[in-house]
């Protein structure tokens, strides 16, 4: 007997902060509702994953379900109703999985950010990790050849210290603005402190194809008169085929030898492949946020519980990160590694073994602390002071970097 569950308010721990009406919605009401979370439940788990102050909790639903039709690749099938369409597909057999494999289907995300599992459904395409299943309903398994690849983007904007790959001589311009972002919604990852949260778990804005996303990032480099051009998230590698057409817009949109087009990412997705045609689209610097060196430090920092996982995650990071500094580094690529730094839950002997991991692929290359603030559900840690990064900065250089950053409530600490 298949065991399903229903998400509800714990209206104890609700402190009414108005994130799961303002950011995010129920995919089983028309319009966020607080009250018709239980009702309308399709446990696709939004909520369960979103709210900042883990008010939601899920439970055995004990309400009998019936079945409904739905039609698969031309096939009748029945399914129970009150579930996404990714949960029915998985009851009839199909596989979904949170790494790129071609046996499964990708859904890294599940909460309609990223549009990787998105499929053709009556017609139209949509993400199927959070897509009610209605009786009736036509799905298909393959997007048709001239689907235009779709995503949530928002947060476009000028940033006057740019990403953790941005490098550090531009980090201290003296002009205001450095370079324009913008952040793709969704992530692989479950950081409790997340420090974009209220990106990363937005399921309301309206998804970009990638030509309309790059135009928008072009006004803004033509407003703000920079050269620098970058996407973050949330995790924007998620949706492989809007990331690569993105950049070439966003190339043919910027032909002039000064642009310059930038990737941060926790590139715990990545693949040599995939990086091979990010640079193909122009892109000309990437910043590999590198989560910890062991695993349990890698599942603290991103609340990833599944040890496997997570080991395949952190493994993948370095290998890939290892595979573009030697592949693209520096002639075809600027590369900045970054290293999130609290007390909370990494040591100095392991950011010391870090920085000497990375001084066997290359010393030169730029290496930014990030000192991760108190967010999300981790609101009890504490900042790291100035010098606590200071300290943290030492150990990697006397690991043998030569070129490192920190950033700190008083501004970037480095060369």
């Amino acid at each position: 007997m298949t065991l399903f569950h229903v998400c509800r308010r714990n209206s104890k721990e609700c402190r009414d902060c108005g994130f799961c009406t303002e950011h995010f919605s129920c995919p089983g009401v028309d319009k966020p509702s607080i009250e018709r979370f239980e009702t309308a439940c399709i446990d696709c788990d939004v909520c369960y994953v979103a709210c900042p102050h883990s008010a939601v909790e899920r439970v055995k639903d004990v309400v009998p379900r019936k079945q409904i039709m739905i039609v698969v690749d031309g096939e009748y099938f029945a399914v129970p109703e009150r579930t996404t369409v990714k949960h029915a597909l998985e009851l009839l057999g199909l596989e979904f999985g949170k790494f790129p494999d071609e046996t499964k289907i990708f859904a890294p995300c599940e909460t309609g950010g990223c549009f990787a599992c998105a499929m053709p459904i009556n017609g139209k395409p949509k993400p199927a990790c959070v897509t009610p299943v209605r009786d009736g309903m036509t799905i298909d398994l393959e997007l048709p050849k001239d689907y235009v690849p779709l995503r949530r983007i928002s947060g476009f904007q000028p940033h006057s210290v740019g990403g953790v790959g941005t490098p550090w001589w531009v980090k201290k311009s003296s002009q205001r603005y450095v370079e324009v972002a913008c952040f793709a919604h969704g992530c692989n990852l479950g950081c409790p402190q997340c420090q974009n949260y209220m990106v990363t778990y937005d399921n309301v804005t309206p998804a970009l194809t990638p030509f309309e996303a790059a135009a928008v990032l072009t006004a803004e480099r033509n407003k703000y008169g920079v050269d620098r051009m970058a996407i973050s998230g949330g995790e924007p590698t998620l949706n492989q085929a809007w990331l690569i057409r993105f950049f070439e817009e966003l190339r043919q949109l910027n032909p002039d030898e000064r642009a310059r087009l930038h990737l941060d990412t926790n590139a715990t997705v990545l693949t040599p492949e995939f990086v091979d045609g990010l640079v193909k689209a122009g892109v000309t610097g990437v910043g590999p946020d590198l989560k910890g060196l062991r695993t349990e430090t890698f599942m603290r920092i991103t609340g990833i519980i599944d040890d496997g996982l997570a080991r395949r995650y952190l493994e993948n990071a370095w290998s890939i990160t290892e595979y573009i500094i030697d592949s693209y580094y520096p002639e075809s690529l600027f590369v900045g590694v970054g290293i999130p730094y609290n007390r909370y839950f990494i040591t100095l002997e392991e950011i010391r073994e870090m920085g000497e991991r990375i001084v066997g692929i290359n010393p030169e290359v730029q290496a930014c602390l990030l000192d991760y603030f108190p967010s999300f559900r981790r609101l009890d840690m504490e900042r790291p002071s100035v010098h606590e990064m200071r300290k943290a900065r030492e150990t990697l250089v006397e690991a043998g970097l030569k070129t490192v950053l920190a950033q700190t409530t008083a501004g970037h600490l480095g060369p």
